[in-house]
C-alpha cells in the first residue's frame, strides 16, 4: 500500500476516509512514534507494519533513530527485534 508523506504522518486515505495512519514527532536525531491507526475493514492484513516501515525507511535516509511510544509500535519492536535493531533507540 503507498502512503502519503503528511507533516509528521504518513497516512492513507480514499474518498475522504482516513484508512490508515502513523504520526510521529522529530525530535533532534530522533522521532518518537506516538500512534498507529488502522480501519477496522483493513487490520489483519499487515498495514500497521507497512506503516512501521515508511517511517523507518524515512528516519533512515535521514540518519535519525525511532523511539517507540504507541503500544503496537513498542511490541513490534520487540517482536522483530532483529528487524528494527539498527533504527530503535532502546535497542
Amino acid at each position: 500500500m503507498d502512503f502519503t508523506k503528511g507533516k509528521n504522518r504518513f497516512y492513507k486515505e480514499e474518498e475522504g476516509k482516513l484508512l490508515a495512519e502513523i504520526t510521529f514527532i522529530p525530535k533532534d536525531n530522533v522521532a518518537a512514534i506516538d500512534h498507529t491507526f488502522v480501519d477496522p475493514s483493513l487490520r489483519g492484513q499487515g498495514i500497521a507494519e507497512q506503516l512501521v516501515d515508511t517511517v523507518v525507511e524515512d528516519m533512515e535516509k535521514q540518519g535519525k533513530k525511532i523511539k517507540a511510544v504507541c503500544p503496537y509500535v513498542v511490541e513490534l519492536f520487540k517482536r522483530k527485534s532483529d528487524k528494527y535493531k539498527t533504527i530503535n533507540v532502546d535497542a
